[in-house]
Formats: structure tokens, C-alpha cells, sequence
């Protein structure tokens, strides 16, 4: 699976069910080649006119399922850590 496919899946929480957003970005280990994180763009400031406060940064082992529309994670608030910019 290619970047370009992950970013056009919608991440849903499955503990909350709330949607989390898509991937905008991923965390990569260099030695290895694995996936560690997740980024999600976090909600828009003022009608999407300030740009993003934060961003999710979800745990690549906090996925539970990759289907052809969403990306299922279980991930508890504190868990999720938001970076801000």
C-alpha cells in the first residue's frame, strides 16, 4: 500500500467512534523501514481560515484494520498525543 492510498482513508476511533480525520503524514523508522506513526491534521481554527492548531500523532500498533474506505484505531485521549504547531 502506497502513501497516496492511506491519504485517502478516513480515520475512525473505534473506542470514542468519532472520525479523527486522514492521513496527512507518516513516521517512518530508517533502520527497518516500518511505519511508527500515524499524523492526522487536528480540527481547523476559525473556519479553516487560521490554518490547524495540532495534529494527532496516532501509534502505528493502535490500528486495528485497514479497510478499502477507513483505517479502524483503538486508541484511548491519552494515547492520542497532539503535537501543537
Amino acid at each position: 500500500m502506497r502513501l497516496f492510498e492511506l491519504k485517502q482513508k478516513e480515520v475512525i476511533n473505534i473506542c470514542t467512534c468519532c472520525s479523527l480525520g486522514c492521513v496527512s503524514d507518516l513516521v517512518i523508522d530508517e533502520k527497518n523501514g516500518c511505519i511508527l506513526y500515524l499524523i492526522i491534521p487536528g480540527p481547523c481554527r476559525f473556519c479553516g481560515f487560521l490554518g490547524r492548531d495540532t495534529e494527532y500523532i496516532i501509534p502505528y500498533r493502535a490500528v486495528r484494520q485497514i479497510g478499502k474506505d477507513i483505517i479502524l484505531v483503538e486508541i484511548n485521549e491519552e494515547e492520542c498525543q497532539k503535537k501543537c504547531d
